[in-house]
């Protein structure tokens, strides 16, 4: 009986503490790390974020030098990558981030001003590159066009056809341009001896003199994360990176700070809650006393293993920059899963919507998928990206056996759609022009490189193929699935794989057979030669059939083609350039499918062999192995 005394006193004792610890460091951290909603920058007026002081470089991404100065003489500067280019802020210029997409502002280069202004042809000289990033915020030129700087010794001539613009008065060379065209590779071909500049434009000028229409006062585009953005619009907290280079939300304001709750409304909630404590507790003691514990104890140990397995996961690699979200909460943002996607053997995919009004699409993960391990693939490589051609994770689930993936929406669904005509043979409205075709190769293309050297660590996929590459609204790729994804450190070359893991057809040899070379990220490149022949040749690479009832390896198929020179069937194929394009993906992409890992072009030279010229491509030898069965590879569990 004395026991039981004791227990409760200090289980009384406790909710004391509590709850003086409640009322005493309610406020404790109040102003720690507080940030004002804008600052006074001199003439410049109030700036609000993006934009902040040098003096609290935290409370914003680009901090503006000499705010404490109202003399219009020392003019504002501001730095849009660190160690980088200053740039003067023009009076009259107001620094309002509109909305939390992209909002433009212009800012002077004063070197290039003064060279305009002296009509100095050292102007045309001073290639303009912006960072493409800056932490949490990109940055775009507006307006901007492409110069030939041409030796007066070269005596260049280019087609008439092209229109080209020809200013002879510098004294050393020739200027070709199309005033605010950014010149492609069709361009550049008559320029190849030539200098190549990329400087910004104005909205309108003369296109016959240079000076005109060259400016120093640029217009930038700023766009911030959606992280960040939600990080600092709706949780009124401070971007930041932890010591891996994740993402985080700094000093994040809760919920009862935004809406000002009293301290009386604190108070009441503080003692509800204590008293629902103080309850549990006292339940507790008894069910310790009466012996009722341990047969509680073996329920709770009785709790799903793989639920274990996640958890723990989630606890070594927190904090995630993915927001968590109850079942309950996923069947809100569903409207109980009413929007039905797809279906795959990993689950169901449901169009959704999060409280901000983003649209999300919610892949639920079936309950007897594995152990978990497609899950921990999805949530741990993704979570650790943040690239254009690779798809966002904006939250996921994990409530008991309920497990859920948000990802942002992709309008145009996946590439699937699109490139194969046996679905439907009369889709004109669904038919990719051959440049958005080659647009899509060089994204998924860039998106892997990231993936495998872009990273603090090497992100394998595994599973390449038209299924998983998913196009927005402008059908700008982006890669999806990694659940069979596997992480390695960024030095080690070769991994351990248990079997073959991927989708026949896309498999590369090794994966199979060890005999063939060790697995690395050459067997995501396989993928990818694989899925561009496919685009190609708008056939599914296990299905192409040929005389009676024998199958042609479908890389032979395109190899025919492209030795007799012979068109490859495309709709899309209106001139040369769409001829040109075409060949290069096909080229490039027997290229990445040679038998050998080793004559296979790691994903950075792939891009580089995309958009550099088809003339310095040189075939690749003739696959000659056989497309493996589908029963091979589902049967095969070597260890590599």
């Amino acid at each position: 009986m004395m026991a039981s005394v004791n227990l409760e006193f200090l289980l009384l004792l406790f909710s004391q503490l509590i709850l003086l610890h409640v009322l005493a460091g309610g406020d404790e951290n109040k102003y720690q790390g507080e940030c004002l909603a804008s600052f006074s920058c001199g003439y410049l007026g109030n700036i609000s974020f993006p934009f902040t002081t040098t003096e609290r470089p935290d409370c914003g991404l680009l901090p503006i030098h000499n705010c404490d100065d109202d003399d219009p003489q020392k003019p504002k500067s501001i730095q849009l990558q660190k160690e980088g280019k200053w740039f003067e802020v023009e009076v009259g210029n107001p620094l309002e981030f509109h909305g939390r997409g992209s909002s433009t502002f212009v800012f002077r280069d004063d070197k290039l001003y003064k060279l305009l202004q002296t009509k100095s042809c050292e102007a045309f000289r001073y290639n303009y590159t912006l960072p493409s990033t800056s932490g949490f915020a990109s940055f775009r030129i507006k307006t901007n066009a492409t110069l030939f700087v041409c030796n007066h010794t070269l005596q260049v001539h280019p087609p008439t056809y092209m229109l080209m613009h020809n200013y002879t008065k510098c004294p050393q060379y020739d200027l070709f341009y199309q005033p605010y065209i950014i010149a492609d590779n069709v361009f550049r071909s008559a320029f190849t001896d030539c200098t190549i500049v990329h400087l910004p434009t104005k909205d309108i000028a003369d296109g016959e003199d240079p000076f005109t229409f060259v400016t120093a006062d640029i217009s930038i585009e700023v766009k911030i994360t959606e992280e960040c953005a939600y990080c600092h619009f709706n949780l009124t907290g401070q971007c930041q990176l932890d010591s891996n280079g994740r993402f985080y939300c700094a000093n994040a304001v809760t919920v009862s700070k935004r809406k000002g709750l009293s301290q009386n409304v604190k108070l009441g909630l503080a003692m509800v809650a204590i008293g629902f404590g103080v309850a549990v507790l006292m339940l507790l003691a008894y069910c310790i006393r009466t012996k009722i514990f341990s047969s509680t104890f073996l329920l709770f140990r009785k709790e799903n293993p793989t639920h274990q397995i996640i958890e723990q996961f989630l606890k070594e690699h927190g904090p995630l920059p993915a927001a968590r979200y109850s079942y309950l909460d996923v069947k809100k943002i569903t409207n109980s899963f009413k929007n039905k996607l797809g279906q795959g053997g990993y689950g169901s995919v449901y169009k959704g919507k999060l409280h901000d009004e983003r649209t999300v699409a919610v892949k639920v993960l079936s309950e007897s998928k594995g152990d978990g391990e497609d899950f921990i693939n999805e949530v741990a490589s993704i979570s650790r990206t943040s690239h254009v051609n690779v798809v966002r994770l904006l939250g996921f689930c994990l409530d008991g056996s309920k497990k859920a993936l948000l990802y942002e929406f992709m309008p145009n669904g996946s590439l699937e759609k699109f490139i194969y005509e046996e679905k439907d043979p009369l889709k004109n409205d669904r038919q990719l022009d051959c440049k958005l075709l080659y647009d899509i190769a060089v994204g998924v293309a860039r998106g892997l490189e990231y993936l495998h050297r872009g990273c603090n660590t090497r992100i394998l996929h595994f599973d390449i193929k038209p299924h998983n590459i998913l196009l927005d609204d402008d059908f700008c790729p982006k890669i999806s699935d990694f659940g069979l994804a596997k992480i390695c450190p960024r030095k080690e070359s070769i991994v351990s794989i248990f079997g073959a893991r991927g989708t026949p057809g896309y498999i590369a040899p090794e994966l199979f057979s060890r005999n063939f070379g060790g697995v690395s990220h050459k067997s995501d490149v396989y993928s990818y030669g694989m899925m561009v022949l496919e685009m190609v040749g708008q056939k599914k690479n296990i299905k192409v059939e040929v005389d009676c009832s024998s199958e042609l390896y479908f890389p032979h198929w395109i190899y025919k083609r492209l030795e007799l020179n012979q068109d490859f069937g495309l709709r899309c194929i209106k001139n040369e350039i769409d001829e040109e394009m075409v060949r290069k993906m096909t080229v490039v992409s027997l290229w990445c499918i040679q038998t050998d890992p080793s004559h296979r072009p790691a994903m950075h030279k792939v891009v580089e062999m995309l958009e550099g010229g088809l003339q310095v491509l040189e075939i690749p030898p003739k696959p000659f192995m056989s497309s493996p069965s589908t029963s091979s590879i589902h049967l095969s569990s070597e260890i590599l």
